[in-house]
């Protein structure tokens, strides 16, 4: 059993696993400013809710978007635990044959996709990670990264309008009921919700055009399931694929 974390710039995704199953996961906001302290109080009061003993954990990983928040993190798992955990990043062995222009640059959270996708589903693979930015990566049928898109998020594209436009307030990423929107509220939701829908949907059309194969499409992430409800490609939902493929990296870096 080990703790897996995944540290995005909104929500940090920490989960308890082992190859046979979930032991539970939950989501806490990221805040740089908390300290280790506290960030290990957390941590051990989710292990007291879902009745599990920390002392079971054999190892832990890391990926983060957040480079201040990673050293508090594992320090945090190493008060909890007892467990130094690994890090994603410079070092790690991954498998996955990554072709961009500079592969160091490469986010520590599309390489966990990846490495994820790879092992669980058919390729060529499109993986869209819906958070604060809307990812895609690309697999192809080799298994190698041949590259990908960075969107701004449909929350973050919310938030825009409200910061520029003054008459523009602040709203939840809520589904309204038809896409034509009758006030304000609901016409930012329309936007939101299936304009980000749409414009996935015509990523995949162009993406495969351009890439003469079709793929596998799959998805992740916060948003995920508000986005993806409403394509019309079909999309495997998942929302535990950052989980997995930290699972799989820890496997493939820690010698038992």
């Amino acid at each position: 059993m080990i703790i897996a974390i995944d540290v995005g710039n909104t929500n940090i995704v920490l989960g308890c696993l082992d190859d046979a199953r979930l032991y539970f996961t939950a989501r806490l906001s990221t805040d740089a400013k908390k300290t280790s302290d506290e960030y290990a109080l957390m941590i051990r009061n989710l292990f007291h809710l879902h009745g599990i003993d920390r002392h079971g954990v054999e190892g832990a990983i890391i990926s983060s978007v957040v480079p201040a928040l990673s050293v508090p993190l594992q320090e945090a798992v190493r008060l909890v635990t007892g467990q130094t955990a690994l890090i994603v990043g410079a070092g790690v062995k991954t498998g996955l044959n990554i072709q961009m222009d500079n592969p160091a640059t490469l986010g520590a959270d599309l390489v966990v996709d990846a490495v994820a996708a790879s092992a669980e589903y058919p390729k060529p693979i499109f993986v869209f990670d819906m958070g604060t930015a809307t990812t895609l990566s690309v697999i192809d049928e080799k298994g190698s990264y041949v590259g990908g898109m960075i969107i701004p998020g449909p929350i973050v594209s919310m938030d825009a309008l409200s910061t520029k436009a003054s008459q523009l307030s602040r709203i939840d990423l809520e589904t309204p009921e038809k896409i034509i929107g009758k006030n304000t509220k609901d016409c930012m939701r329309s936007g939101a919700v299936y304009g980000h829908a749409a414009m996935i949907d015509g990523i995949i059309d162009r993406a495969q055009e351009e890439l003469g194969f079709q793929a596998t499409v799959v998805a992740t992430g916060g948003v995920a399931p508000v986005i993806v409800s409403q394509c019309k490609h079909k999309i495997i939902l998942d929302d535990a694929l950052m989980l997995k493929g930290l699972l799989i990296l820890y496997h493939k870096n820690v010698k038992k």
